[in-house]
């Protein structure tokens, strides 16, 4: 059983395991979108919040911290720099995952991991709060269903007419037919 063990293994001993998300981190830092599996991909995003995080406080101990995960110094300048004040506003939540297709060698459900303030990307603004919208009367639904069934009856009834006058007598028939019957 694995009672109090977290994350998944991928089938990898940990040291393994540890370079193959320190590689993805620095893709998707220095790229912005990074085409993964789903599990990777969800495994890597504690992660790059965590350097984003660090990144935003901007000390030189978070600097250091950053350096020991992340493999260029090109893509620490450019956490340290670009993408810290981009997200400075945002408080977590800097990634998204977004699936994509099914691999064709293997099956697997491949899914983009991308930066939320990325530079491709629009800017993003604070939603505007939503309207409340006041809770329509009840006899009020019904009225425009009714007018909508009038305007149809209205517009067949030229031919409506025009087949009564044709055949008056086919219709008193049937009623004839019912009083004899009856």
């Amino acid at each position: 059983m694995r009672h109090r063990n977290t994350g998944r293994q991928f089938g990898r001993n940990s040291s393994h395991r540890r370079a193959l998300f320190r590689n993805l981190v620095t893709s998707l830092l220095e790229h912005g979108k990074v085409e993964t599996t789903v599990a990777k991909a969800k495994e890597i995003r504690g992660i790059a919040d965590k350097m984003i995080t660090l990144g935003k406080k901007g000390d030189l101990h978070a600097k250091r911290l950053a350096f020991a995960y992340i493999q260029s110094r090109d893509v620490v300048a450019k956490l340290f720099d670009t993408l810290a004040p981009r997200s400075a506003n945002r408080n977590g939540g800097y990634t998204r995952i977004i699936k994509t297709r099914v691999r064709y060698g293997d099956s697997a459900e491949m899914a983009l991991i991308e930066l939320v303030d990325r530079e491709g990307a629009a800017p993003s603004a604070p939603r505007p709060a939503r309207e409340k919208k006041a809770a329509a009367p009840v006899a009020a639904a019904p009225a425009p269903a009714a007018a909508v069934e009038e305007k149809v009856a209205e517009a067949p009834a030229p031919v409506e007419e025009a087949q009564a006058e044709a055949a008056p007598e086919s219709t008193s028939e049937p009623a004839a037919e019912e009083g004899k019957a009856e």
